[in-house]
């Protein structure tokens, strides 16, 4: 009778339904483009120097404002200062500026920047000797050093001297999921990157004016890397 209840059991056992696949797997392409200049970049790194005397003078407090000297300004070394020097030796640029500009061109055609923080990313070609963060390789010309008027947050005037690139470009490796963007589509956005956001010291869309015009670029091609 019990061997008899158990073959009951299992012929009236419902079948295991099969789950249905929602998220589907990601697909991450990478496309190498070349970014010739068309304006002049100027570098703009916060020198590690500058940093230090930050955190001295917030270590100091209210002290540090019995403590202040005006001393003499080395223009040279705010010159060295600006720029992002590789391990190996090569001035670069931060990747994530170009990451953060292709975020910022999104709202030129209404796209969600949320949606494209998640979906685009830069290759770094190597890291800065000093802070460690990622860099992409400039080539072209060797900057040079260029001194011009600034209005600090405070509103007062200064002369800035930076690293400036007359003739430059970039080869940057850009990942990106295909569910989000075509290869078309991350050409069309660095292309409004480099027309309409700029990247570095005085480009179109500053966060604080309308820039100098500096840091644009155009794009010449692109190839898929394997």
């Amino acid at each position: 009778m019990l061997e008899k209840m158990k073959k009951v059991q299992l012929e009236t056992a419902a079948p295991a339904k099969q789950q249905a696949v929602v998220i589907p797997a990601i697909r991450l392409v990478t496309i190498r483009l070349t970014l010739d200049g068309v304006t002049p970049l100027v570098s703009n790194n916060f020198s590690q120097e500058m940093q230090d005397k930050m955190a001295d003078k917030q270590r100091k407090g209210t002290q540090a404002n019995k403590e202040v000297k005006r001393e003499a300004k080395d223009f040279e070394k705010d010159f060295r200062g600006s720029l992002h020097v590789s391990t190996d030796g090569w001035y670069g640029f931060p990747a994530s500026t170009f990451r953060q500009a292709m975020i910022d061109a999104c709202r030129t055609v209404n796209y969600k920047m949320t949606h494209a923080k998640m979906g685009v990313f830069v290759n770094a070609d190597g890291f800065d000797g000093t802070s460690g963060q990622p860099l992409v390789r400039i080539q072209g010309d060797k900057p040079e050093m260029f001194s011009t008027y600034v209005r600090l947050a405070d509103g007062s005037p200064d002369i800035k001297s930076r690293a400036r690139w007359k003739k430059w470009f970039i080869i940057l490796d850009v990942e990106f999921d295909e569910d989000m963007f075509s290869s078309t589509d991350i050409v069309n956005l660095l292309t409004r990157v480099g027309r309409q956001v700029g990247i570095g010291a005085g480009r179109p869309y500053s966060k604080t004016s309308c820039g100098q015009d500096w840091g644009r670029f155009k794009v010449r091609g692109f190839e898929h890397v394997a």
